[in-house]
C-alpha cells in the first residue's frame, strides 16, 4: 500500500532527510519519500501492517521535529 500525507510546519531540509531515514529502518516499509518543498510524506509499507507502520512513523517524525504534524486524513 501507498499513502501521501501532508506535513505542516516541517522547519528544514535537514530534518526531512532525517525523517526520511528514520522511516526507511522500520521493518515493513519498502519505500518512503519526505519532500520539504511540498510538505509531503510519501509511505508504501506492508498492507497487512500498514497502520501499524504508519504510527511508528509518526513517532519517528516527533522525535526528529517535535512541531511537525502530519495530517492523517
Amino acid at each position: 500500500m501507498k499513502k501521501t500525507y501532508k506535513l505542516i510546519d516541517l522547519d528544514c531540509a535537514n530534518c526531512a532527510a532525517k525523517m526520511e531515514d528514520g522511516i526507511r529502518k522500520l521493518d515493513g516499509v519498502t519505500n518512503v519519500s519526505v519532500n520539504f518543498l511540498s510538505q509531503k510524506l510519501t509511505i508504501e509499507a506492508d498492507d497487512a501492517r500498514f497502520d501499524e507502520i504508519v504510527q511508528k512513523a509518526v513517532k519517528v517524525c516527533a522525535k526528529i521535529e517535535p512541531d511537525c504534524e502530519i495530517v492523517m486524513r
